[in-house]
């Protein structure tokens, strides 16, 4: 594991950008709260993100590149919703694309995806990589969220390739929209 900051990631950009798309893993600050992700393509790391987690229950979601990425692997979708991209929310969209992410370890058995587009240069980062990436907090599963790396799981912290540390985060997870029926889930 190694500890990095917003300056070292971009200094290096080309060099993190093939990082994630070899199918590392990152804890990362976006504007909730820290996350912990992968290339949503790479099943072994997606299946470890859920084994650190202690998480078997619940789907993950994703950062996506752009909202065209939405358009072209989701189903019924709704633009008012959409709009609230980049922000602080995790649309749930039916996945038309399953060869987009990685189907098992990350929606389990549902058709349904977590979608978000953070307002925070690591999505930046993550739509020039134009990759998906898994976005899950960083603690386990049911703990609160983590909003300084020294918060980090033991754990957690040793079994991953990167921490990106930008202080504290002094915000709440995202805002969990199901785009179907409308509901507010969180």
């Amino acid at each position: 594991m190694k500890f990095l900051t917003k300056s070292d990631i971009l200094k290096n950009k080309e060099f993190y950008i093939n990082e994630i798309k070899s199918g590392k893993i990152f804890v990362y600050p976006t504007d909730t709260i820290y996350g912990i992700g992968c290339i949503a393509t790479n099943s072994s790391s997606a299946a470890k993100i859920r084994q650190l987690k202690k998480r078997d229950k619940k789907p993950f979601s994703i950062i996506v590149p752009s909202k065209k990425w939405v358009h072209e692997n989701c189903n019924a979708i709704n633009e008012e919703h959409l709009q609230k991209l980049p922000g602080r929310y995790t649309l749930l969209f039916e996945l038309k694309n399953k060869n987009s992410v990685a189907k098992k370890e990350l929606l389990l058995s549902t058709n349904l995806i977590g979608v978000r587009i953070p307002s925070h240069w690591f999505a930046q980062l993550l739509s020039e990589a134009n990759s998906t990436f898994v976005t899950t907090s960083a603690n386990y599963s049911g703990e609160p969220p983590i909003k300084k790396v020294s918060e980090l799981p033991d754990s957690i912290k040793k079994n991953v390739d990167y921490i990106i540390d930008e202080g504290i985060l002094n915000n709440f997870p995202s805002t969990v929209i199901n785009t179907l029926t409308g509901e507010i889930l969180r």
